[in-house]
């Protein structure tokens, strides 16, 4: 493959919610970062193979390519309302063989309500879905996936903070809205979770913690997030 056609392939020409599978779901030229920078993060949380993970806005398979392979055969879920992105991902990313292998679900919706009812996930993942969220899909969302996550699990989000609240409604993209914290603290407790701000560096947005009570994040307190120290303190 010439360069020109990598770089076409690559979609590196197309803005943030171009007509590209990579660039649809984001800046194109992130697209590898922010795929490590979110399997890092949860397997720094103590996501491990065993666990079944709801991939929310799992998109053109971004981090959806390193968290099928590693879970084991069906516990990977995705929910996206572009099944073409879904499509894509799968021919350009993971091969459908990946998917025969290791059997991942994916529901074309824009909420919960389609999921099987007796499911319980372990983690959720929403990366760059609630900074495109009004304030009726935000609360949605939270409510829906708090139902879904069992009593140890967690959702980990970012969201783009900002000095004043959305007081839009809807889907909005590929424009990016913002929340102060204490509206999504709220959100968050309204929803049955424990909300947390994350050191973890994100290139444009802040990474949180939405915990479920019975969800052990103690060895948190007062230390740094990193992987060292989850397998010091953290790991069960």
């Amino acid at each position: 493959m010439n360069a020109e056609s990598n770089h076409e392939t690559l979609g590196l020409e197309f803005p943030a919610g171009g007509d590209h599978y990579r660039a649809y779901v984001g800046p194109a030229s992130d697209y590898d970062l922010v795929a490590a920078m979110t399997f890092n993060l949860l397997t720094t949380l103590g996501l491990r193979q065993h666990h079944r993970l709801l991939d929310v806005g799992c998109g053109s398979l971004r981090v959806g390519r390193l968290l099928i392979p590693y879970l084991n055969t069906g516990h990977y879920t995705g929910i996206e309302p572009n099944s073409w992105l879904v499509a894509e991902g799968i021919e350009r990313e993971t091969g459908a063989d990946q998917i025969r292998i290791k059997q991942p679900a994916f529901h074309y919706a824009a909420s919960t309500d389609g999921l099987p009812a007796g499911t319980r996930y372990d983690f959720a993942v929403a990366q760059s879905v609630f900074s495109h969220c009004g304030s009726d899909l935000l609360k949605g969302w939270l409510a829906g996936l708090s139902s879904r996550l069992s009593a140890r699990g967690a959702l980990v989000a970012t969201y783009q903070t900002g000095e004043s609240d959305c007081e839009e409604k809807g889907w909005i993209y590929p424009r990016c809205v913002g929340y102060r914290r204490v509206t999504m603290c709220a959100h968050a407790e309204r929803a049955g979770f424990a909300f947390q701000i994350l050191d973890w560096k994100h290139p444009h947005q802040t990474w949180a913690l939405f915990a479920k009570p019975s969800f052990d994040a103690s060895w948190l307190r007062g230390r740094r997030l990193s992987w060292n120290t989850w397998m010091e303190f953290g790991r069960r």
